[in-house]
Order: structure tokens, then sequence, then C-alpha cells
């Protein structure tokens, strides 16, 4: 197909009057729809110690929640903290402690050492690029690859600049490549010399158990891994239920070595009294254990699956093998990262949106918002339906096509 004919065929979609939004990965009214028994719930507001959870206490969550949570993160309930609806709150409060307290009681704040500097693997999460932002930190991209990250050149940083303090990893179904990190990818980032002693994993299990295969991925325990070589106290883990019931009303949580989840409950102690203890109680009667979770996951799976399947159809069927772009099919996770030809992204991005649909901007998967080539895309396929996905990577395909003409 030509350029005219490409251009009449986008003019014909724009008449539509198209309004579709793939900008975030919003569950859909019908995965939601799985949790709603959660709003009747409890009909008891007991825990199972004899707690009276309508009243203040337990700073650190029930141990109810503990044990029902903690496989998200494949750890022991003892070094979990129960947080409220957000991990991502989770993630701000634990770097402002660092930049303001410092790690553990003997160092200092991050920010009294001067600039202060993370790694950021790339494409990656907006969300962690905008916290670091909003801080002051100074972001160095390091590119993603099959295996997870590009260690060469982590480990050549780290060991060289002692205001590098930390990393932010998505390691398990990364947003928005879908990549899990290779067990030689979590060692080495666990055994490998830095130059600052207050060096910390940001460990983001957002999607630990968002399986679109029948034969998911296995992430490496890397809070093992640290204890096995030395560094036990190198990682925060984090994760939350928030696309696994309600985004908003979850539940979140953070694991670490005791150490640092005993400094960081003394700190917490001055800034709350603790979360909502009624909204644990209420996963927790809801999922009964892990495997409840399993179970409702795999419901999620039968929906989000097909519209995945989707994306790539028309991928394929339409870009497929014309030197257009490459993009990774994920055996889990909530996004699929569309890499087109240098200089396309911003233009194909702008078409869509002109067609009447709503994509995540160009660039955002990039610290400052900058990607270099002008190249990746984040598709989030999850919030419409069946017919507006159809419609959507239509109007996406031949926004690709236009954008390279």
């Amino acid at each position: 197909m030509d350029k005219a004919q490409l251009e009449q065929q986008y003019e014909q979609i724009k008449a539509k009057n198209l309004h579709l939004d793939m900008s975030r990965g919003k569950p859909s009214g019908d995965v939601l729809d799985l949790s709603n028994a959660l709003l009747n719930l409890p009909t008891a507001y007991t825990a199972q110690s004899g707690l009276d959870c309508r009243n203040y206490g337990v700073l650190d969550g029930l141990p109810e929640a503990k044990t029902l949570l903690a496989p998200m993160l494949d750890v022991g309930a003892d070094k979990v903290i129960i947080g409220g609806n957000s991990s991502l709150q989770m993630m701000y409060d634990t770097i402002v402690r660092a930049m303001l307290l410092g790690v553990d009681e003997e160092s200092e704040g991050w920010s009294k050492g001067g600039a202060v500097k993370f790694i950021c693997p790339v494409p990656g999460y907006d969300r962690h690029f905008a916290l670091c932002e909003s801080l002051g930190i100074v972001m160095i991209p390091v590119p993603v690859n099959e295996h997870g990250v590009d260690m060469d050149v982590v480990e050549e940083l780290v060991a060289n600049d002692t205001a590098i303090k930390g990393m932010w990893c998505v390691p398990i179904y990364s947003n928005p490549t879908g990549v899990t990190y290779s067990d030689d990818v979590v060692r080495r980032l666990a055994r490998m010399k830095t130059a600052a002693k207050d060096f910390r994993l940001m460990w983001d299990c957002a999607y630990s158990v968002h399986v679109l295969s029948d034969t998911p991925d296995r992430l490496l325990n890397v809070l093992d891994e640290c204890e096995q070589v030395g560094n036990p106290d190198r990682v925060y883990m984090f994760a939350s239920t928030s696309k696994v019931t309600f985004p908003g009303s979850g539940v979140a949580l953070m694991a670490s070595s005791r150490k640092n989840v005993d400094y960081i409950c003394k700190h917490m102690s001055v800034q709350t009294i603790g979360s909502d203890k009624l909204n644990q109680l209420r996963h927790f009667a809801f999922f009964k254990n892990f495997s409840g979770i399993t179970a409702h996951m795999k419901a999620i799976q039968s929906k989000l699956a097909p519209k995945f399947n989707i994306v790539f159809e028309f991928l394929e069927r339409e870009l497929g093998g014309q030197n257009l772009g490459e993009w990774h099919a994920p055996k889990g996770g909530y996004f699929i990262s569309f890499t087109g030809n240098h200089g396309t992204a911003k233009r194909t991005v702008r078409l869509c949106k002109d067609a009447g649909v709503i994509l995540t901007a160009a660039g955002a998967t990039f610290p400052y918002g900058k990607d270099p080539d002008d190249s990746n895309i984040r598709l989030a396929p999850t919030f419409p339906t069946m017919n507006e996905l159809e419609a959507a990577m239509e109007v996406f395909c031949v926004s690709v096509k236009l954008a390279n003409c």
C-alpha cells in the first residue's frame, strides 16, 4: 500500500470519530467485577489474634495479611511490612527516608552527600522516573535486553561512582517490555561491587502474579541471593494487589532484611499509626490463602490473554516482516513494548491521537520523557473492550505505516 492509499485509509478511520484510551494499564470493568465480593466483606472485624481491626494498632500489618501476601514476593512473612493501597507510595516513602535519614543507623541521608544518582533500566516505568525527577535524583539510563538489563554497564557504573545510591528494577514481566530477569542477572545484581556502601535495589514486583501463559516465567529470589553473598540489606522489594482486586482500594506490601524492616518500622511509627486493617482483613477473607490469589489470577488471565493476542495478531499481520518495528510477546504483565524505527514514535502517537486513540506519550518510558531514538511506544491493551481494542490497533498500525512514509 502506497502513501496515498494509507492516507485515504487513515482519513476513513478518522471519520469514525473514535474515542479510545490505551494510555494507562487499567483493569477493565469485567476484570474488576471478579472482585466485587470484596464490597461485602468482612462480616466480622476481629483478626485471628482477637484484635479489633476498627481500632489503632499493628503498625506493620496483620499477621494473616502478611502470610497471605508474602508469596507474591517469595519471602517469609517475618520480612514483610503491609502498607496502604499503593506500593508506589511505599517506594516514595522509602526513598525520601533514605534521602533525609539514610538507610540504617550507621549511614547519613543520601542528600547530605551532594548529588544522588539512580540507574534506570530503559525502556522502563514512567512513575519511577517521575519519582526520581521530583526529588532531584539524577537518572542514568541503562538498556534493557532479553535477559533483563545490561549488567556489564551496570557493574561498571556502580563500581566507580559513590553518588549512585540505587537502581530501579521491575524484575518480572518488566514494564513495558515484559522481560523477566535471568538468574545470572539477579545473581550479578546481588553480588556486584558498589562504590556507595548504602546502595539499594528498588525491586518492584508489580506483576509477579499477572500471568498470561500457562508456562509462566520464574524469577530467582534476590533477597536470598543478597544474603548468600554478604549483602543482606541491599534490596527493598515491593508488590500490591492494585491490579489483582481494586486499584486504589488494594493492599500494598514491601519486604527486606530484618535489619531494614526494623529500621523502617522505627521511622514509620512517627509517620503513621498503621494502615487500613479492615481492608487487610477483607482481602484475607476474600482470598483465604495464596492459592486463592492464584485461582483469582487465573480468572483474570482468561480475560486479558485474548486482548494481548489481538495486539500480537495485528502487529504480525499488519507490520510483521516490513522493518517497521519490533516487539516481544511476554508471558505476563500488563504492557507490550513496541520499538519502531528511529524518529517515528512521536509522530505515530500524534497520528493515533488525531484519529481518536490515546496512547502513552512517546518518551514516557525514558527518564525525563526523552527517548533518544524517538522509537519506543508502550501499548496498554487491558482497559478497552475486545472490539475497541481491534479498532485501536487498526489505528495504531496505519499510524505506524504513515509515520514511516
